[in-house]
């Protein structure tokens, strides 16, 4: 038994499964606030919708027009697809834009000139199939390390897709002149099966990834502080909890910190709330650099702060200790107009099963209070009680 697809029935349902998904997204955007990457996105799925439905209405012997109009259109539909999952990794400057623009404007311009010098069935093909790899190949980006799994899946099946319009771009130049779209062969499949899996990563990859996106978001506005972006108080003893455990484990020391900017309220009665905002946001940013990636850096409140440096004993903290302090020193240098310090409270412990959040705070609480009767700007090591 043969199989065969009729080629402008597909070109009908992916003009179709391209403008569905248009709809959808528009309903979804309506009284929504200005998304540009969804706007970016809805103009190339209705451009694309446009321009297979047009492929399918495609008469024996088209005209230069309206073979220059389908192609331009899926070019720029490939534009406005990449501009947005670059926008969606938040890698679209001003500067991306403009090349992209530059880039279609080039790929219409060279198929014009291709249809001018040399008007061949397989020269279009290939052409058209090689510009619109180059257009979407830096979603291979999305293969990195550091992406998510959700990324480097769609990733990898651009990058399928892309091998696919490889092959029917060559099969399209071995063949002889006569080549025709819609002539039932290995070509025709070819095609049919790339364009149906295109549509399948464009549309869903899309959708899955910007809901992605959404969700970290939430997670990230549920979990981090919004001024300072440090953790705050519940996903700090969350993720400290299970970090505890583990290290008693290993039997693998901790050293946790709890510190405050001394004089705090007299920076805020001086200066006002606004230049407040900014030293905590210079003194966690400040200390941020000095950390490594397993750090836990949360904020209680006001301008109480706690870390958890994991795997760190007390020469190792006491080190780290001695770089944030000079960090912060010079902030007139930074802009800021409020020069500040800080006063820490340290305890280093290796954890057992029973060690607890709430009882290394309390200890390191008490040194804190011990540091800061010193004269502010020290430093007290703390112990837990016996």
């Amino acid at each position: 038994m043969s199989l065969h697809l009729d080629t402008k029935t597909v070109f009908v349902l992916i003009g179709l499964g391209h403008l569905f998904t248009s709809i959808l997204i528009g309903a979804y955007w309506y009284g929504q606030p200005r998304n540009k990457l969804l706007h970016i996105f809805l103009i190339g799925k209705c451009t694309e919708s446009v321009a297979w439905l047009g492929s399918a209405l495609r008469p024996d012997h088209p005209s230069l027009f309206y073979l220059l109009s389908i192609n331009s259109m899926l070019f720029i539909a490939a534009t406005c697809e990449i501009m947005a999952l670059r926008s969606l990794q938040e890698e679209l400057s001003r500067r991306t834009k403009r090349m992209y623009y530059s880039l279609a404007a080039l790929s219409i311009a060279g198929f014009l000139l291709l249809e001018l010098f040399y008007n061949q069935e397989s020269a279009r093909v290939a052409y058209s199939s090689v510009v619109t790899t180059v257009i979407l190949f830096p979603v291979y980006r999305m293969i990195s390390r550091g992406s998510t799994l959700l990324m480097r899946v769609t990733g990898s099946l651009y990058v399928l897709v892309f091998a696919m319009a490889c092959l029917k771009g060559v099969f399209s130049l071995l063949a002889d002149n006569q080549l025709e779209t819609f002539t039932p062969g290995v070509y025709e499949t070819l095609m049919v099966l790339s364009l149906f899996l295109l549509m399948i990563v464009e549309n869903s990859g899309f959708v899955l990834l910007l809901k992605e996106k959404s969700d970290q978001e939430l997670i990230r506005l549920a979990s981090y502080d919004d001024l300072t972006n440090t953790l705050n108080r519940r996903a700090f003893a969350s993720q400290a909890d299970r970090r505890l455990s583990e290290h008693a484990r290993k039997g693998m020391p901790i050293s946790f910190l709890l510190f405050d900017i001394d004089n705090f309220k007299d920076i805020n009665d001086t200066f006002g709330h606004i230049v407040g905002d900014q030293v905590l946001q210079d003194m966690t940013s400040q200390i941020k650099s000095q950390l490594d990636m397993e750090a836990l850096f949360v904020r209680y409140g006001g301008d109480e702060f706690g870390l958890m440096l994991l795997g760190k004993n007390e020469n190792e903290s006491d080190r780290l200790i001695g770089k944030i302090q000079e960090s912060l020193g010079d902030a007139a240098a930074r802009g800021l107009p409020a020069p500040y310090e800080i006063s820490i409270g340290v305890l280093t412990v290796v954890p057992d099963q029973q060690t607890r959040l709430n009882v290394l705070y309390s200890a390191c609480d008490k040194a804190l209070y011990a540091a800061k009767n010193r004269g502010r700007n020290h430093v007290y090591r703390g112990q837990l009680d016996a």
